[in-house]
């Protein structure tokens, strides 16, 4: 998730990603989401199960902005929102 172009990264992990991208949407999830505005679906990964999710997580997380900013690059040049590709 993103503040847009550039701005605040947030990584996280979910079993229902629609419901988890909503929840930043709307603002009903913690407050780094709100005091950041981290609105926009930029970038994801799916995987076999959630032990292997968070092990990226955790490793992601790890990385600085600059690998992070190539990531969304490569997978979404344009950094359009990715949610409605979703539903």
């Amino acid at each position: 998730m993103a503040g847009g172009r550039n701005g605040t990264l947030y990584i996280g992990v979910t079993s229902d990603i629609v419901k988890r991208v909503w929840q930043h949407k709307t603002n009903a999830t913690d407050e780094f989401t709100k005091d950041y505005a981290v609105h926009q679906l930029v970038w994801y990964e799916v995987h076999e199960n959630m032990e292997s999710a968070i092990s990226r997580e955790k490793a992601l997380k790890k990385w600085n902005r600059i690998w992070k900013l190539r990531l969304i690059e490569q997978f979404n040049p344009e950094w359009q929102d990715l949610y409605e590709q979703l539903i």
